[in-house]
C-alpha cells in the first residue's frame, strides 16, 4: 500500500507530517534577505554555531555617534511550536526591524534547529549555546563587531513569542538555577510574549476552544517525544513538581498576553506564580484586548500592535530609579505591578492618587514607604 501521501500527523494550519517522513510546513517558510541600511536598521546573517548549523540574524539601528552610549542587546527566539518559523520569514523580520528601530537596541534573532527533524531538547540546547556565543562577544576574542562595539552586555534581554517565549523562560531558569557562571554575564531581563505553556487540565480560554488546546498539546508531545507529558516543567512551569520560579535568572520580566488567545490564561497563571514565588525581581504584565495569539505578527500595523511595540521599547529602555508609570502592566483591564524587593521607581507624592486606585497589590511584598502610603490612600478611595 502506497503511504507517500498518507498523513501521520496533522497540525493544520501550521504543518502536516506524512507517513513517509515528509514534513510540509504551511507557514513561515518565506525568506526576506538581510540588508545594510545606515539610514535606518541594518541586518545581516551569521552562522554562529557551524558544527550544528545554528545561525542568527543580527539587527543594528542607525548609530549617529559611534562613541555614544552602548545599546541593550535583545536575544530573540521565534515561535512556531518548536516546529515552524524562522528568523528570516516576513513576520519576524518585520517585527524585529520595527522593535530595533523604536527601542534603539541590537537584536540577535536565533535560528535554532526545529522538530521533528531535531526533536526537543535540541531547540533548548541550541538556544543556550547561542546565548553563550552572544555573551562571548564581549571578550577580546569576540568576532562580531556590531555586538563588541555597540552592545551593552549588562543589558541583555531574552525575548520570544509563543514557543520562543517558552525557550526564553527555560533559559532563564537554567541561568538562575545553576549555570549562570557559564554565561559570563548576568541576564538583565526577559520578555515573554503570548507564551506557549500547557497543562493536563483545561483552564480559561482552553475550555472555550478545546480543538485549539488539543493542537497545542499535540504539538508539544510530537516535538518532545521524551517528555513526561503535559506536566513536564518545560511546558508547564507552574505544574505539580515544577521548580520554583523564584530561581528565574534575571531581575525584570514582562509577560504579554492577548484576550482571545487560547494560551492567555497560562500566561496569567505564570505571571501570578512568579509574583508569589519569592523571586527577587520586578514583573510586569500587559494584556491586548480583543486580540488573538501573536496578532502583532499577523497585523503589525494595527493599533494594539503599535501600543505593544511602544510598551516593549519603553520597558527595554527603563532605567531603575526614574519616575512615572513605567512598570505598570494591564491584566483584566486593571493595572498590575509587582516588586520582589523594592518599588522599581520613585513616585512623586503630588501625583493624582486616583491613578493608583485600581492597582492590584500582591500580598507579602516588602516595598518602600511611598507604596505603603499609596496603599493607604487606595484603601481610603475604595471606601468612597
Amino acid at each position: 500500500m502506497d503511504t507517500a501521501n498518507q498523513i501521520a500527523y496533522d497540525f493544520s494550519p501550521y504543518l502536516v507530517v506524512y507517513k513517509d517522513g515528509r514534513v510540509n510546513r504551511l507557514v513561515g517558510t518565506d525568506f526576506v534577505p538581510s540588508s545594510l541600511d545606515p539610514t535606518s536598521v541594518s541586518s545581516k546573517d551569521l552562522e554562529i554555531l557551524a558544527d550544528v548549523n545554528v545561525s542568527a540574524r543580527l539587527y543594528l539601528p542607525k548609530i549617529a555617534d559611534p562613541s555614544s552610549k552602548k545599546l541593550p542587546i535583545l536575544v530573540h527566539f521565534h515561535g512556531g511550536g518548536f516546529l515552524i518559523g524562522t528568523p528570516f520569514c516576513t513576520p519576524y523580520h518585520t517585527f524585529l526591524t520595527s522593535l530595533v528601530s523604536e527601542a534603539h537596541v541590537i537584536a540577535v534573532s536565533i535560528h535554532y534547529r526545529r522538530a521533528p527533524e531535531n526533536p526537543l531538547p535540541t531547540a533548548y540546547e541550541d538556544s543556550w549555546a547561542a546565548l553563550k556565543w552572544v555573551m562571548a562577544q564581549s571578550s577580546a576574542s569576540g568576532s562580531e563587531p556590531w555586538l563588541a562595539q555597540h552592545g551593552a552586555f549588562d543589558r541583555i534581554v531574552l525575548a520570544g513569542d509563543s514557543a520562543g517565549a517558552n525557550i526564553a523562560h527555560n533559559l532563564l531558569m537554567r541561568a538562575g538555577n545553576s549555570e549562570l557562571r557559564e554565561l559570563g554575564h548576568k541576564i538583565y531581563g526577559g520578555i515573554l510574549i503570548h507564551p506557549y505553556f500547557c497543562g493536563p487540565d483545561p483552564i480559561g480560554n482552553e475550555i472555550l476552544d478545546p480543538g485549539m488546546k488539543a493542537v497545542g498539546d499535540g504539538m508539544w508531545m510530537y516535538a518532545c517525544p521524551n517528555t513526561s507529558g503535559l506536566d513536564d516543567p518545560r511546558i508547564n512551569p507552574t505544574g505539580i513538581g515544577a521548580p520554583s520560579l523564584s530561581g528565574l535568572g534575571c531581575g525584570r520580566v514582562m509577560v504579554c498576553v492577548a484576550e482571545k488567545d487560547v494560551w492567555r490564561d497560562r500566561g496569567c497563571v505564570y505571571f501570578k506564580a512568579l509574583c508569589g514565588s519569592g523571586w527577587d525581581g520586578v514583573g510586569e504584565m500587559m494584556e491586548s484586548k480583543g486580540e488573538d495569539h501573536v496578532f502583532f505578527l499577523l497585523k503589525p500595523g494595527c493599533g494594539n500592535a503599535e501600543k505593544m511595540m511602544s510598551r516593549l521599547a519603553a520597558w527595554i529602555n527603563f532605567e531603575s530609579g526614574g519616575s512615572g508609570l513605567c512598570d505598570l502592566g494591564i491584566l483584566d483591564g486593571r493595572p498590575w505591578a509587582f516588586c520582589g524587593k523594592e518599588w522599581p521607581f520613585t513616585l512623586s507624592m503630588d501625583m493624582d492618587i486616583t491613578l493608583f486606585k485600581s492597582i492590584v497589590l500582591v500580598p507579602k511584598l516588602h516595598c518602600c514607604s511611598c507604596l505603603a502610603n499609596i496603599r493607604l490612600k487606595m484603601e481610603y478611595i475604595s471606601l468612597q
